[in-house]
């Protein structure tokens, strides 16, 4: 299979080597940053350098592949996309905009080639997770999805370390959040909803974020009486973030906020991803919880180390692109999360990297 990826980032490279090295992709990567490219050049990929918010050029790069994969900013989305149904390639990428995911929606109906957005951990593998657990409940009751991108060893009064894109960290601080509440789909504000957890014997906070759902409540709607998703933090954090984006007004001046970010908050290898989803509801006759609760862990490896933030994203986007190359998926349209099973993507080539995880034995 033919695939050009978009984006040659911590998360793009990571794509790039698990789909070149398997033997059963034809990887040409593209991107702005000659230094992101030369990062590659010990892989079997082609690469190329062009201006990535050319509409054009991006269209060009695309044709005579099978599919695209979208590793750019979350405000590039929609123009990949379009230009992916331009060029006649299926389209896959890792946004947690919903904007950004309707629109592609619309643009997905009636195409020929496939549309797959949301690909990476949340949304993506935390929708999957969800979905599934809700298949063995007769009437369901409430669905709670938590997750975090976490450092292993804050020091900072954040307790936070950049582990992925200061853009979608932003994104999803700032934006109105999608919930069901008493069976109607709302919108809640971002960093509100706060509440507080312990896993392992280490304490958290969890509040509002955006994206995160995917396309669950539109999935959902109808079915769940209490449908929420919440970022996982350290306590303290979500304090400094309200102080900083609503109360000094930066969630209005995002892009101070984020050089700010970029220069002073450090970017850490050595990460932990918590995934923590609760499903309540009848089974059997009986009010019945499930929970999926795992915390997946970097490769400190010394040759080839990375971060539990590439391992899980990377591990989502490949796994989708390979279970739709078998034809586990559908083949056009628009296609969520929730139409791949859990079960499939565990037992992925690329998708079993979460099977490095470890189950959290208890949870407080």
């Amino acid at each position: 299979m033919r695939v050009v990826l978009m984006g040659a980032g911590h998360i793009g490279q990571t794509i790039a080597a698990w789909l070149a090295k398997s033997g059963d992709y034809t990887v040409k990567v593209v991107d702005c940053s000659v230094v992101a490219l030369k990062a590659l050049a010990h892989l079997p990929v082609e690469t190329a350098l062009i201006d990535t918010s050319d509409v054009d050029e991006l269209r060009n790069s695309m044709v005579g592949y099978d599919a695209v994969i979208n590793a750019l900013p979350y405000h590039l989305a929609l123009t990949v996309a379009t230009q992916a149904k331009v060029a006649g390639c299926h389209y896959f990428d890792l946004t947690e905009d919903v904007a950004a995911t309707r629109e592609i929606m619309a643009l997905a109906d009636g195409a020929k080639t496939a549309f797959m957005p949301q690909c990476g951990l949340a949304p993506g593998f935390i929708g999957i997770v969800a979905h599934h657990l809700t298949q063995k409940f007769t009437d369901l009751h409430e669905v709670k999805m938590r997750v975090g991108a976490l450092p292993a060893f804050p020091t900072n009064s954040l307790k936070y370390n950049l582990t992925w894109s200061v853009d979608g960290l932003i994104n999803e601080y700032c934006h109105p959040c999608e919930a069901i509440r008493d069976g109607n789909v709302i919108e809640v504000l971002p960093l509100e909803g706060m509440e507080h957890f312990s896993l392992d014997g280490t304490e958290y906070e969890a509040f509002n974020t955006s994206g995160g759902l995917g396309t669950l409540c539109d999935t959902l709607k109808g079915k769940v009486q209490t449908l929420d998703y919440k970022t996982v933090r350290y306590p303290g954090h979500g304090a400094i973030m309200k102080m900083l984006l609503q109360e000094l007004g930066m969630q209005h001046d995002q892009e101070t906020l984020k050089a700010i970010l970029r220069k002073s908050v450090p970017l850490t290898m050595q990460d932990v991803v918590l995934v923590f989803v609760t499903v309540s509801g009848e089974c059997d006759g009986k009010f019945m919880q499930e929970v999926f609760a795992r915390k997946i862990f970097a490769d400190r490896s010394e040759t080839n180390p990375m971060s539990a933030i590439q391992i899980t994203t990377a591990a989502g986007i490949c796994g989708a692109i390979d279970l739709f190359r078998e034809k586990k998926l559908p083949q056009s349209g628009f296609i969520k999360q929730e139409q791949v099973a859990l079960p499939d993507l565990l037992a992925n080539r690329f998708g079993s990297a979460y099977q490095q995880s470890r189950q959290v034995e208890s949870i407080g």
